[in-house]
């Protein structure tokens, strides 16, 4: 089967990449993640995309554009359910690459981390699939974690600490304390309305 797989960054390729061509796909990588912020960090997500391609002979399209504005707007506007507008924007982007290139299916690597939302991005593929017009290939990935790491760490990866939006940034490092110097119990993100 032709597939496009939705890169989302180089170390979460690892494993997918080596699974897929396991079972006999034809895969090709398709790179589009306004979500990552700062730009820097950005642009060395990319390279180490790119990096790994390069390394295991993977085609990778990469999407020019940095959409930050819209991811951004998008992101807000969902309030809580924000990784959902992520997910879609990401994953909306690469079935129209697929259905307009001639793939029989796509995917993507977000699905081989355990600290994604898969029922989320099961069900927002799924969507996206019957409005584009070409089928998405949901495989349960995360067995392969541990693997993929390793192979990432093989290849002498950049390895990033955290999802790569601003949010999971602040939430992996920004950790508010009380007036007293106590932890807060939790982070609140407001919601903009649309």
């Amino acid at each position: 089967m032709r597939m496009l797989l939705h890169v989302c960054c180089g170390p979460c390729a690892c494993f997918p990449v080596k699974r897929l061509r396991e079972l006999g796909h034809e895969l090709v990588g398709y790179f589009y993640n306004p979500n990552i912020h700062p730009y820097k960090e950005f642009a060395r997500r990319l390279d180490t995309a790119r990096e790994f391609a390069g390394k295991t002979g993977l085609d990778l399209v990469v999407d020019p554009e940095y959409n930050l504005e819209d991811y951004l707007a998008r992101s807000l506007a969902a309030g809580g359910d924000r990784c959902r507008a992520c997910y879609g924007l990401r994953l909306r982007r690469a079935a129209r690459y697929a259905a307009g290139h001639g793939f029989d299916c796509f995917t993507t690597t977000l699905l081989v981390s355990p600290y994604q939302k898969h029922e989320t991005i099961r069900e927002v593929a799924g969507e996206i699939a019957a409005a584009e017009g070409v089928p998405f290939c949901y495989i349960d990935f995360r067995p392969g974690w541990p693997e993929g790491v390793q192979l990432s760490k093989d290849l002498e990866l950049y390895r990033q600490p955290y999802c790569g939006c601003i949010f999971s940034e602040r939430d992996r490092y920004y950790k508010p304390r009380k007036e007293d110097g106590r932890p807060c119990q939790q982070v609140s993100t407001p919601s903009a309305k649309p």
